[in-house]
């Protein structure tokens, strides 16, 4: 929390910490190899996957794995707690209260077990996101004509919303897009809106 408020490199932060390297000049092999365990962690990765998704080998995975939990014990205890929850309840709850049900929770094959587990890990935390730019949609409307602005919302990709904005309101259709959609939840990090523009999509990025 603290490194998303100071708006530090989650990644790299991540890296100094679980590997003991300092953040400045850090070789970006390393700061790929953070990324992908801050990533795996919520989908439940294994020693396995990790390893062949960084082309090392399974000890190495196991002790980068390792190294995290023993760095940020509180994640380790969100995701025992959640099993248990979801094992209990049949589902989990994300932000907003909306059930996220996991049917394979008490599956007798163990492989469905633990992916119905991996699910239950991590729906809340894409399922709280999802509610969060649904709600960042409902709200855009109403803001951009209260602000006198012809932008319309063309699509939503994931956390990304796609305008179709006229060229002479393109600043101050950014300036409303990004209030709306930074002030739309209220978590204990902020909720930070990068925006870009273009012809196209592509140019957009």
């Amino acid at each position: 929390k603290d490194a998303f408020h100071a708006g530090v490199d989650i990644h790299a932060l991540t890296a100094s910490q679980v590997f003991g390297v300092p953040v400045e000049g850090m070789d970006p092999m390393v700061r790929r190899q953070a990324k992908a365990i801050n990533f795996g962690i919520i989908y439940g990765i294994s020693a396995f996957g990790l390893a062949r998704q960084l082309d090392i080998s399974r000890t190495d995975a196991a002790q980068y794995i390792a190294a995290y939990f023993d760095r940020y014990p509180g994640i380790r205890a969100y995701m025992e707690r959640t099993k248990e929850s979801a094992t209990k309840l049949g589902y989990v709850t994300t932000l907003y209260g909306r059930r996220c049900y996991v049917p394979g929770i008490h599956d007798s094959n163990g492989a469905m077990r633990s992916f119905a587990e991996r699910t239950a890990i991590n729906a809340p935390i894409q399922g709280g996101a999802a509610d969060i730019i649904k709600r960042a949609m409902l709200r855009m409307p109403n803001a951009l004509a209260g602000a006198g602005l012809n932008a319309k919302m063309l699509l939503q990709v994931h956390d990304e919303l796609i305008f179709d904005v006229p060229q002479n309101e393109l600043a101050e259709t950014t300036e409303v897009a990004k209030a709306t959609m930074e002030t739309v939840a209220h978590l204990d990090v902020p909720l930070v809106v990068d925006t870009g523009f273009g012809k196209n999509w592509d140019e957009a990025h």
